[in-house]
């Protein structure tokens, strides 16, 4: 993708993304409709729906040649990596958006040839955006971050991940979870993939594992987090697979291989 395009998509993408922020921030007190999707705890709103059929439609009127995959049904059937693909979660954390009305956000990732180009992740509430443009850095509310730390151990880390695998599962082991929670400095859990990524991004967080993420919910934070030196991984070592399902681990690039070896076993 050559730099003037990139540099219009960019323009278009963040001025949308600010427009779907205060649209979601009029709408949070509202009485919307909740329903459920895979599981109880797996929540869609009328909000989510609305805010992805938002950037759909901004997108198919200016770039109509692009692809779409998105979580809430307004995306397009995408077996390829050709062209450029815009993959979107319109509300990152509905959970959180709906008990909370705080840590969700607005999610893109823009890939051409399988390459990702750019990457945004908007705090809604906090009015916080997160970018990353291939080769040219991450920033947060237009100030570059840093490159992550060279001085990083197991010990002195913060690990992002779910309580429930220090639990009995049938994914990971949870002995190894367990011991990775006591050696490293404190563990946290957001409720918000792409905000995990961003956090890792910022180097607030060292690294965050899980075991089941779609596409939108990494395509953005993988962007930011290869801008600042990081590395995004499948939990087994493995590539990403940018159009599945993919377990993950995005870290400093310190305490990859330490995590990989020591505290991630798969089941």
């Amino acid at each position: 993708m050559n730099i003037p395009i990139r540099q219009q998509i960019y323009n278009d993408a963040e001025k949308w993304i600010y427009q779907a922020g205060e649209l979601i921030r009029e709408q949070i007190h509202d009485n919307y409709q909740i329903d459920t999707k895979s599981n109880v705890n797996d929540l869609v709103t009328e909000v989510d729906r609305s805010t992805e059929k938002f950037f759909a439609e901004k997108i198919r009127e200016k770039y109509p040649s692009h692809f779409i995959v998105g979580e809430e049904g307004y995306g397009d059937k995408v077996d390829s990596l050709d062209g450029t693909i815009w993959i979107i979660d319109p509300i990152d954390g509905t959970m959180n958006f709906v008990h909370q009305k705080r840590n969700f956000a607005i999610s893109i990732g823009i890939y051409h040839n399988g390459v990702g180009e750019i990457g945004f992740i908007y705090n809604v509430m906090d009015d916080v955006l997160y970018t990353g443009i291939r080769g040219e850095g991450a920033y947060r509310n237009s100030i570059k971050l840093p490159p992550l730390s060279d001085q990083v151990n197991i010990e002195t880390s913060i690990v992002a991940l779910n309580s429930s695998l220090a639990c009995e599962n049938s994914r990971i082991n949870e002995k190894k979870v367990q011991q990775l929670i006591k050696d490293c400095r404190g563990s946290r859990s957001y409720g918000s993939a792409a905000l995990e990524f961003a956090y890792v991004a910022e180097g607030i967080v060292d690294a965050y594992l899980t075991m089941r993420l779609a596409p939108w919910d990494f395509a953005a934070g993988l962007i930011l987090v290869n801008e600042v030196g990081g590395v995004t991984i499948q939990a087994n070592g493995q590539p990403v697979n940018i159009l599945e399902k993919n377990t993950i681990l995005t870290t400093n690039k310190q305490i990859q291989e330490k995590l990989l070896d020591n505290y991630i076993d798969l089941k």
